[in-house]
């Protein structure tokens, strides 16, 4: 802090001044040497790719509508549940004619594959039985019942006793 003359107080140098900025040198005629030039590429005409095409679903044909009245209800029920939105975007690409065939059969639920092997094993150490096969419907089968219970609206715990008659409870003494 310093007090300059006329009796100003000061913090920072003189208050009536501005701070000096030093001008900055012109290099506008400098030049960069050679070894430290970046070396300049000639642009060459790239090829431009042709653009997609937009693939237009082709009508079924006889054949392909008489192969798909022939399938039967488990066949259906096969192609609905294993025909998920992923595998048939791949379908698609393959054979755009079978476009409209596989838009029918799609499911809106992408599927999570297991090979039968590790289903196996699991079913086996976890719910035992006589054979593998009696495993694997005892793991289909709980699998089924959690499905179920997770659309039930009202906790088991919290259901009022069916045994109770309401009607000779007398409210005056509770």
């Amino acid at each position: 802090m310093a007090i300059e003359a006329g009796n100003k107080v000061s913090t920072t140098g003189l208050v009536d001044k501005k701070p000096f900025t030093p001008q900055a040198p012109d290099m506008s005629r400098m030049k960069v040497p050679e070894a430290m030039q970046p070396k300049r590429i000639q642009p060459q005409q790239v090829a431009q790719a042709p653009q997609p095409k937009e693939e237009v679903a082709a009508p079924i044909s006889e054949d392909l509508q008489n192969k798909i009245q022939s399938l039967t209800d488990e066949d259906k029920i096969v192609l609905d549940t294993i025909l998920a939105p992923s595998v048939a975007n791949v379908l698609k690409k393959l054979a755009p004619e079978l476009s409209p065939l596989v838009d029918q059969f799609t499911s809106a639920e992408e599927n999570v594959i297991l090979p039968v092997s590790v289903v196996k094993t699991f079913a086996t150490k976890r719910y035992g039985g006589a054979d593998e096969a009696q495993a694997i419907e005892s793991f289909i089968a709980d699998l089924s019942s959690s499905q179920e219970m997770d659309q039930q609206t009202v906790p088991p715990e919290t259901e009022q006793p069916e045994d109770i008659d309401y009607a000779s409870i007398d409210t005056e003494q509770v």
